[in-house]
């Protein structure tokens, strides 16, 4: 049985709070987000174009390390941005402590996170919870709903933690769009990946997804004359 959670995470320290907390948007969303290193991540962030919030004023921004433009979305700009976790926090985020799958975009405020995720049970949410709260971050629980009908989707659909990684940031940076928004060249830049490994991820991830949604056998027979 997995179940899936709606919260809040409230703390200062928080990555990103500080773009609106200083310059002009309320609000800013989280399409994706990479562990570099146990201090350090990558967000790629949207921020309505109507504010003007410029590259330099990021980068000025202390916890940012990085940023980079990556194009219009709608009425959006897209940046990545690599930021420095706050030393009381960056424990809390680290990626190998949790068997949690983010379901919706983060929304981010001068207050906090905006989440919803799925875990495969509820203990592993129970211990997320106590971790982000041992951490000096507060984590205000909106809803929580039990998926009894589809209890093995997070598990059964056979996906590697890359090739799901790979697959969501296809996905967010529009590479099944049409056209489409990003190039495989670009993707394994910011995976760190050469182009022929990240091909093979993508290939191998949407074979599997597609048989597993499918329920059909990876291999048939062939039909004798």
């Amino acid at each position: 049985m997995t179940i899936t959670t709606e919260f809040r995470l409230r703390s200062s320290a928080l990555p990103l709070v500080s773009i609106p907390a200083t310059l002009p948007p309320d609000e800013l969303v989280c399409s994706h987000a990479l562990c570099l290193e146990p201090d350090a991540r990558v967000f790629h962030v949207e921020i309505d174009a109507e504010h003007d919030v410029s590259e330099a004023q990021l980068a000025a921004l202390d916890e940012v390390a990085m940023v980079k433009p990556l194009g219009e979305r709608g009425d959006k700009t897209v940046y990545k941005i690599t930021a420095e976790l706050d030393d009381s926090v960056a424990p809390a985020f680290d990626p190998e402590r949790f068997d949690g799958a983010k379901m919706k975009s983060t929304t981010i405020t001068s207050e906090g996170w905006h989440e919803t995720k799925e875990f495969k049970d509820y203990e592993t949410f129970q211990d997320f919870h106590t971790t982000f709260e041992n951490h000096g971050i507060s984590l205000d629980l909106i809803s929580i709903t039990s998926n009894n009908a589809s209890s093995n989707n997070a598990t059964e659909d056979g996906l590697t933690d890359r090739q799901r990684e790979a697959l969501e940031l296809a996905v967010s940076r529009g590479y099944y769009e049409s056209p489409r928004q990003v190039t495989a060249a670009e993707l394994a830049e910011e995976l760190d990946i050469s182009q022929p490994s990240l091909s093979s991820l993508l290939r191998r991830g949407e074979r599997q997804l597609v048989t597993s949604s499918l329920d059909v056998p990876r291999q048939l027979k062939t039909l004798s004359k």
